[in-house]
């Protein structure tokens, strides 16, 4: 069976005498110009003018940090789904009811893509994208952040953390209910119960 192909006419590119002249494309441009000179200029003098981010942005990923202690359950997914292998952990058991912690938490960010792979993957919102985009680092050794440089209170990141609870999903809790308590070794739902939330709903 022959492929047909169907070609354009010789007349597709031919320009008309008007479209030669090239006027239209420069009027209009003109006109774009000359409306933009009484709008009010959007440009920030940075970095004397902080920038205003939305809690959409995705910075620089930090620990979520909750009653002192790291909410993350050295589950390993965000290791696992990182495309540049930026994040290197070791878990390490615990007495805490979640059994285990991460006794070595780090992240390459000359590595890291900002993608924010870490942060959808994970199970108890324990590693969040910050609005931090500001900072500097000399040398390769600097570039590697400890746990301890990674850990953020939750008070401030509690945008970014509102933000993916809105946005995350939209339909959860609507077709299906849970109790909380049946999920208590979760860092997550133990805090969501000292807030009074029993049901997800």
């Amino acid at each position: 069976m022959a492929i047909q192909i169907r070609t354009a006419s010789p007349d597709e590119r031919r320009l008309t005498w008007w479209d030669r002249l090239y006027l239209p494309a420069v009027f209009s441009g003109l006109a774009y110009t000359f409306r933009r000179l009484f709008m009010k200029p959007f440009t920030v003098q940075y970095p004397e003018e902080p920038i205003e981010l939305g809690p959409e942005f995705r910075g620089r990923p930090v620990l979520v940090a909750e009653n002192g202690k790291e909410r993350c359950v050295a589950c390993g997914l965000c290791a696992r789904v990182c495309p540049p292998f930026a994040i290197h952990m070791q878990a390490a058991e615990t007495d805490d009811p979640k059994e285990r912690y991460p006794a070595i938490f780090e992240i390459n960010m000359l590595r890291c893509i900002y993608c924010g792979l870490c942060e959808d993957v994970c199970p108890e919102e324990a590693i969040v994208m910050s609005p931090e985009y500001d900072f500097v680092f000399r040398t390769r050794e600097e570039a590697i952040y400890t746990k301890e440089k990674l850990l953020v209170d939750k008070k401030d990141l509690e945008h970014r953390l509102r933000w993916l609870k809105k946005m995350r999903n939209t339909q959860f809790g609507k077709r299906f209910r849970f109790r909380v308590a049946n999920n208590i070794h979760s860092v997550k739902a133990r805090s969501m119960m000292k807030e009074g939330e029993e049901v997800v709903s």
